[in-house]
């Protein structure tokens, strides 16, 4: 609001929009997510609603090598993406939270699944458990394999067992 000189009320403006520093912001922002969606692999990349010209020019990011053209390229991403309206950019970013959740949530189950064996491997009461657990495996099989896996382990050998047990336990849905 401005004061309106002769008589000092508020005299309201109309809504002029964004202001410029709102409007960098902004371009800033979607010149970031135009190098996260840069960073994707190919077949992310399928997944997610852009059209053909960004798919393209977000695909061309992969063949440039020089730093000073790299930089140059995701500024005109960033161009291209400002042609975008909210919806689509609504659409892209609930895309690629998918795409990266569904990462973190495999990388955490992968976690799991090596603590698990580790513990297996240090004492047996987890193997134990384990046998309560899941009746149905093949109990001997996989005593052989911590027992073969310590073994590995004391001696220095290659972790073949070891590697074994996480694929056993990855194929059990542990």
């Amino acid at each position: 609001m401005h004061l309106n000189e002769k008589n000092r009320t508020p005299k309201v403006l109309e809504d002029e929009g964004p202001s410029k520093s709102e409007l960098k912001r902004q371009m800033t922002e979607r010149q970031k997510l135009a190098e996260v969606l840069a960073a994707l692999s190919s077949d992310a990349l399928k997944t997610i609603p852009l059209d053909e010209t960004i798919k393209n020019a977000v695909a061309e990011t992969s063949r440039i090598k020089s730093f000073e053209a790299i930089r140059r390229h995701k500024q005109y991403l960033g161009k291209l993406m400002r042609a975008l309206d909210d919806e689509e950019l609504e659409a892209i970013q609930k895309r690629l939270d998918a795409i990266q959740g569904v990462s973190k949530a495999e990388t955490a189950k992968l976690h799991f699944l090596e603590s698990y064996r580790d513990r297996l491997i240090a004492n047996d009461e987890t193997f134990t458990k384990m046998i309560e657990q899941y009746p149905d495996m093949d109990i001997q099989n996989m005593r052989t394999l911590i027992r073969n896996a310590r073994k590995e382990k004391e001696h220095n050998k290659p972790p073949k067992a070891y590697r074994e047990i996480f694929r056993v336990l990855k194929e059990m849905g542990i």
